[in-house]
């Protein structure tokens, strides 16, 4: 038929050009959570489209597998340059929507051969002398159709992945990166056989005799996607009981801790009314003793006065007494130690920073600090280096920052699934991360988060340096 060719030709690149536009912001859609530059996350689309069209008008000869691998790394790149951050979480990203694609675009093309297959369809499509009318409107009908079936079952699976995986900002480990991409490699292993075996035979997805095989092939991309979907959910479900079940840890951390620091409050209130109440009893007695002339025994029982009221209230003022407590215990600790201890503290009253969140901060934080020193001494002690801990806090705006440092002989080890130092106690001892710095900063990450904040981890010099940052309504 005149002009038909021209006519399919038009509407098949028409068709390829808008499906290439829509994946890649489908690939945008996917991208966008993961990406701290929402704006940037712009160009990832924007990247696949121009390469893939690039690929699709430029004639080289070049598999198809290879090609859109091609238009997947391309955007991995862009995606990579514009936030440098958490690069398995971007090849998890890259490999899981490559795999998407093809299993989506391959239903999409089975379930379109069966529509041919109809006899009715078969009839007005393939019976010559048809009219020109009745060809364009059956091929772009079903073209149509295969776009919205594919751009569905890739925007259904994308959108469920993006819903479920909840904990985007945090930082992804090498086993779990294999673990939620395997489903993906595996999806696309069936579908590189499938191809290379109707390609070999000859066969189509339209061929008659491909009807049972072709089903079997659904079958494999539809269980490839829902497993793919399934892993995520399944995953991020894990990842919730395990934060489960560190709040629920932190809990009881902090209830232990509220007890005992109320306990020690309440102590140190009876003594200071114990002292008010005998008061007026010492001031009689300095009365007595000036009246008669005895100045010096006056000075001598001001000064045991002095000192009894300064043991008792503390030299640590912070703001709260819970902190008072904590860091005067510590700093009592330290200089039996023979720990050279500094601190200009304080506590941010008036502030949604809750006192005993910064309690469990400040008691993890200080007894790692203390293990450290006792179970590993600077080497250069000898050489009249006094081992210190040092506790400081300021705020920038609305961020709090608490830094607490320590002398440090370096011998710490690190733990690059979880980001955190891990003491060569830890795995002497055979505690696991129960011991010394892994376990306490982990219950330290967890308080900063509660805040939106994070902890940074500083080793140079001999020194251990710990920055908490959390932010203040």
């Amino acid at each position: 038929m005149e002009g038909l060719g021209l006519y399919l030709g038009t509407v098949s690149v028409i068709y390829a050009i808008v499906a290439m536009f829509g994946k890649g912001y489908v690939l945008y859609r996917f991208a966008k959570p993961f990406m701290e530059n929402k704006k940037g996350a712009f160009c990832i689309g924007i990247t696949y489209f121009v390469t893939m069209l690039v690929l699709y008008f430029v004639p080289i000869e070049m598999n198809t597998f290879v090609a859109y691998g091609l238009g997947i790394v391309s955007p991995f790149a862009v995606m990579y340059r514009i936030d440098r951050r958490n690069c398995k979480q971007k090849i998890f990203i890259a490999v899981t929507f490559f795999s998407l694609r093809w299993l989506s675009e391959c239903m999409a093309r089975i379930i379109i051969g069966a529509i041919y297959d109809i006899k009715p369809v078969h009839d007005a499509f393939f019976l010559v002398g048809g009219e020109l009318a009745t060809y364009l409107t059956v091929y772009c009908g079903l073209e149509l159709l295969d776009m919205v079936i594919d751009f569905a079952l890739l925007g259904i699976s994308v959108r469920y992945i993006v819903k479920a995986y909840v904990y985007k900002r945090e930082d992804m480990s090498i086993k779990e990166m294999f673990m939620l991409t395997v489903p993906s490699i595996m999806g696309m292993t069936g579908y590189g056989i499938i191809i290379h075996y109707q390609t070999r035979s000859g066969m189509g997805w339209m061929d008659p005799i491909s009807g049972l095989y072709n089903g079997l092939a659904f079958l494999h991309f539809g269980i490839s996607i829902i497993t793919i979907v399934v892993v995520t959910v399944l995953f991020q479900n894990i990842k919730a009981r395990q934060e489960e079940k560190l709040q629920n840890e932190l809990l009881a951390i902090q209830i232990e801790s509220t007890e005992k620091h109320i306990g020690q409050v309440e102590g140190l209130y009876r003594n200071m009314r114990s002292i008010r109440h005998d008061m007026t009893n010492h001031i009689l007695t300095l009365e007595r003793l000036y009246a008669g002339n005895n100045v010096q025994e006056a000075i001598d029982y001001g000064k045991e006065l002095k000192s009894a009221l300064s043991l008792i209230a503390g030299e640590i003022k912070t703001g709260n007494p819970v902190t008072d407590v904590i860091l005067q215990e510590l700093k009592s600790e330290a200089e039996k130690r023979k720990i050279d201890f500094q601190t200009d503290f304080y506590y941010p009253t008036g502030t949604n920073i809750n006192a005993f969140d910064v309690s469990v901060i400040l008691n993890n934080a200080l007894q790692n600090a203390m293990e450290h020193i006792m179970n590993f001494p600077l080497e250069n002690a000898g050489k009249n280096e006094t081992p210190h801990i040092s506790v400081h806090s300021y705020h920038r705006n609305n961020a709090y920052m608490i830094e607490i440092s320590n002398s440090c002989n370096g011998n710490l080890q690190w733990d690059e699934e979880r980001g955190l130092p891990v003491t060569s106690k830890e795995k002497k001892d055979g505690h696991g991360y129960g011991q010394t710095h892994g376990y306490g900063l982990s219950n330290i990450r967890m308080v900063a988060r509660k805040y939106s904040g994070d902890i940074a981890i500083d080793l140079k010099d001999d020194e251990f340096r710990l920055s908490i940052m959390l932010m203040m309504e």
